[in-house]
């Protein structure tokens, strides 16, 4: 990896945890960056937002781990086998789409409803661009549809070894069939068929109960303490 330049923002009010500050660290915006440095630095707990790479940096608190899937060994397990067969029988579909510029009343029908508590209310139309767009690296939607009617929308970075979800948001009236479940099922199948490595989930935090859906993922590898471990 070449020699690279990082800043440190100051503390403020963890996302995840109450009673937690959190501060990143982040690649200088006027570095030049590539998909395939962005892999690189995807491989040791760093993430994108929009086209700013970041990781957290927290000296009280190391619970920000990546998560990421070896989809060629990935079966899943019985509740997401229930998941998968409701969905079916509802005839849900899947398709890998670029991204369309129709999805901001769903993504704010989305935050209005489930994050009206959290750092991205109120929702914008920039704030969902900023997720759909990159100025060095492809995005793909992963578009979820109930018959004629989309419901969910994933943000996936496309890289040569891997997927990485980047934010699903969805309607809330389909909460109940599970669709970040759904979400994920479906971008492992994608990987699969594209030949790639890993998927990667983003962070997981053990005591977000919002995050607790990724644990259900196994086996999986979370980066803590500088490397990869296996969690089965």
């Amino acid at each position: 990896m070449t020699e690279l330049t990082f800043g440190l923002t100051a503390p403020e009010r963890c996302s995840y945890l109450p009673g937690q500050q959190e501060q990143v660290v982040f690649l200088l915006p006027d570095h030049p960056i590539d998909a395939q440095l962005y892999q690189q630095l995807l491989q040791h707990n760093f993430r994108r937002s929009g086209n700013d790479v970041y990781r957290p940096h927290c000296p009280a608190c190391q619970q920000c781990q990546s998560v990421r899937l070896t989809v060629s060994n990935f079966a899943p397990n019985r509740r997401q086998r229930r998941i998968l067969q409701r969905a079916k029988r509802a005839h849900f579909h899947t398709r890998l789409v670029a991204p369309s510029s129709n999805y901001y009343p769903l993504y704010q029908r989305y935050i209005n409803a489930r994050h009206a508590d959290g750092a991205m209310y109120p929702p914008s139309p920039e704030q969902l661009d900023s997720l759909l767009h990159c100025n060095w690296l492809p995005v793909k939607v992963l578009e979820i549809y109930h018959q004629q009617q989309l419901i969910a929308v994933t943000v996936v970075d496309v890289l040569d070894k891997a997927l990485s979800a980047v934010y699903t948001f969805y309607h809330p009236d389909y909460q109940h069939y599970s669709p970040g479940v759904l979400a994920i099922l479906g971008l492992i199948e994608q990987a699969q068929q594209k030949q790639k490595a890993y998927l990667y989930l983003g962070y997981y935090v053990a005591d977000c109960a919002k995050m607790a859906y990724k644990a259900e993922f196994q086996p999986q590898q979370r980066f803590s303490a500088e490397k990869w471990q296996t969690i089965a």
